[in-house]
């Protein structure tokens, strides 16, 4: 996508705290466009430290209740959409952990370390969470 730069700086603008740097004034740009904007300048606090919508898709895994009392080496995991909507509890693995068969030998670990049907805790109910559905975005003028 090809737009033009953003115009100058309004008045005594810190181009490194203030949007103005990068929305000129009457634009109207989707938070998208305002995250890529501040990336392509090396922003990457604030607004940049997020990944513009759509870029970083929420895990799907198993649902795991809050009050489910999680063994050693299980974490939930909390995620929200793009939109801003609460999406249910996952359940996956803790970074350093490392499970292991009955005959002590290593079992590979899911590369998103989210945790498949098979290697969920005893006990555990075994439902895929249902990712909400997008809200419409506003409309101008309302």
């Amino acid at each position: 996508m090809v737009r033009p730069p953003p115009a100058a700086p309004e008045g005594d603008a810190d181009p490194t705290r203030d949007l103005k740097s990068y929305v000129s004034r009457g634009e109207t740009p989707s938070m998208g466009e305002v995250i890529e904007r501040l990336h392509e300048r090396g922003v990457h606090t604030g607004l940049g430290a997020f990944s513009p919508p759509g870029t970083r898709p929420p895990l799907v895994g198993l649902a795991v209740p809050e009050d489910f009392a999680l063994p050693q080496g299980y974490v939930r995991h909390h995620q929200a959409t793009d939109d801003g909507q609460r999406i249910e509890a996952i359940l996956m693995f803790a970074p350093d952990f490392q499970l292991y068969d009955a005959a002590k030998q290593p079992i590979a670990m899911p590369a998103d370390r989210v945790v498949p049907p098979e290697l969920a805790p005893p006990g555990l109910p075994i439902r895929r969470i249902v990712l909400p559905t997008p809200t419409e975005p506003a409309k101008p003028g309302r």
